[in-house]
This record gives C-alpha cells, sequence and structure tokens, in this order.
C-alpha cells in the first residue's frame, strides 16, 4: 500500500513532446496539475458568464499557456499570453489542445460540462 510520503512525492505528470512544424520544432506538453486544472476550469466558468453563455474566447489558447513548458517542466507562458498565443494558427492550437487534454485528464464531457457552467 502506498503510503502520503510515496504519493506526494511521485512524479505524476504527464509529459509528451510534440512536433510542430508550423512552429518550426518541438514543444513539450504537460498535464494540469489539480490546482490548475481548477484555476483553468474557473476560467471557462469565468469567460462563459462574460460572454453570455459562449465559451470564451481563446479556450485552447487558455490551456495551452497552462500546459506548454520548457525542459524543467516550468510553463513558457504566463496567463498575459492568452490572446497572443490565441492569435496562432488554428490548427496547430487545436493539435496541441487535444493533447492538453489528453494528459490532464479533460474529456470532452468534461469541456461541455464547463460550458453548460
Amino acid at each position: 500500500m502506498l503510503d502520503r510520503a510515496s504519493i506526494l512525492k511521485a512524479d505524476d505528470l504527464k509529459r509528451r513532446v510534440v512536433h510542430v512544424p508550423q512552429w518550426g520544432g518541438d514543444v513539450t506538453v504537460r498535464g494540469l496539475t489539480g490546482v490548475e486544472r481548477d484555476a483553468w476550469e474557473a476560467w471557462c466558468i469565468a469567460k462563459h458568464e462574460e460572454w453570455g453563455g459562449n465559451v470564451g474566447p481563446n479556450i485552447r489558447a487558455s490551456l495551452l499557456v497552462r500546459t506548454i513548458v520548457d525542459d524543467k517542466g516550468e510553463r513558457l507562458f504566463t496567463d498575459e499570453d492568452v490572446i497572443a498565443l490565441g492569435e496562432k494558427s488554428g490548427a496547430v492550437l487545436a493539435e496541441l489542445h487535444a493533447v492538453a487534454s489528453r494528459l490532464s485528464g479533460i474529456t470532452a464531457s468534461d469541456q461541455e460540462e464547463l460550458a453548460k457552467n
């Protein structure tokens, strides 16, 4: 049986290197921590309300600024980069968003539920 210390020290964040030819190289995408996922979901709900029941702008970029990391696992982007990242190719953002969602355990039904809230 696992004990508290074993659970807390486990490196359980999945990572995946994704080749992005449109950007000329590779990026590392990692799954969200529990705290990060809660913050992202709160952001989505706030944007949903702000936009009168529609999904807020830059939903893909808002996840990616939290999940694209450097070699040390540190975020490359800040929350203030959401708009700028959202200006990149929609196809690239969709592909990376799909990877980030899988690594973070975010399902299509999770995203539908966020849109309802």
